[in-house]
């Protein structure tokens, strides 16, 4: 299957009232144990690469996210390509220049740790360049938790602005504060489903949960009945996969070939992922009343 774009399995999750996964990839492991996921559960989803992850891999971006490109396109699956949390503008302007070569369809320009004025102006600069380029663009704000620069956990996204803010912008998707964090290695986020539904009924554009690995199946479920259309997962994946490395030194201390502890990983994040899909699917829901 040739690879989708992001704005096309977003508008189709808009149009069904339900939400696309997008999953953080670190390694070429994660990348492949993902789309192997989407694939067994019959999903789409985005696999997307951290500005964080680039500088892990040397500040060199073209790398792991050509990896991703490859991979994605060989998977029976509908899977695009998503660019998370970009601040560094050398690397907001590589990624606009070179997007189409990578196979990059949408790029999350993150201003959050501005203020207000600060952030709009920023993300519509690039919103605009990257626009150019046919990039569909998320911003953020009200910061979430869970980052180094992060306001309190309990910071929340305010209507209000988040209505300003799209408009200003044109910026085509927003991530809001809205209960969950960065993260989490537990699954007990109480989201403020109320705030979501408000903030969905005053901006036109999908709106977007990072944190979700702090999140539960059922709390997840009424987020997107509430507006939700892209759910980020990172920390749910890197959990699994290094308690499956783990796992395997354990039960093999003296092995010194890194494959099979790597495909235990790889596994790990595949049945992870297909866990988190099937969560999300709209038979997941029947019977079952919103938490609100």
């Amino acid at each position: 299957m040739t690879l989708s774009a992001t704005a096309d399995l977003v508008a189709a999750a808009t149009a069904d009232g339900t939400a696309v996964l997008a999953f953080n990839v670190v390694t070429l492991e994660h990348a492949e144990g993902i789309a192997e996921g989407v694939e067994r559960a019959g999903a789409a989803a985005l696999m997307q690469v951290s500005e964080n992850t680039v500088r892990f891999h040397g500040g060199h971006l073209a790398p792991l996210v050509s990896a991703c490109a490859r991979i994605a396109e060989r998977c029976a699956a509908p899977l695009a390509i998503h660019l998370d949390h970009f601040q560094d503008v050398a690397l907001l302007t590589e990624v606009i220049d070179t997007a189409a070569d990578l196979d990059v369809t949408s790029i999350m320009v993150d201003a959050a740790h501005l203020p207000f004025q600060d952030n709009i102006d920023r993300t519509r600069a690039y919103v605009q360049r990257a626009h150019r380029v046919g990039l569909w663009v998320e911003a953020e704000l009200g910061e979430i938790g869970g980052k180094l620069t992060a306001h309190a956990q309990g910071a929340r996204t305010d209507p209000d602005e988040a209505a300003a803010f799209a408009e200003t912008t044109g910026v085509d998707g927003l991530a809001v504060a809205v209960g969950s964090t960065h993260a989490m290695t537990t699954r007990d986020a109480r989201l403020d489903l109320d705030l979501i539904g408000d903030i969905a009924s005053r901006v036109a554009i999908p709106l977007v949960l990072h944190g979700s690995s702090g999140v539960s199946d059922p709390q997840l479920r009424s987020a997107v009945r509430a507006g939700i259309r892209k759910v980020n997962v990172g920390t749910a994946l890197n959990l699994a996969y290094t308690e499956a490395v783990r796992d395997s030194l354990s039960a093999n201390p003296s092995v010194s070939d890194p494959r099979p502890f790597l495909a235990t990983a790889r596994q790990a994040i595949s049945d992870t992922v297909v866990a988190l899909c099937r969560a999300l699917t709209p038979t997941a829901t029947i019977g079952e009343h919103p938490e609100r």
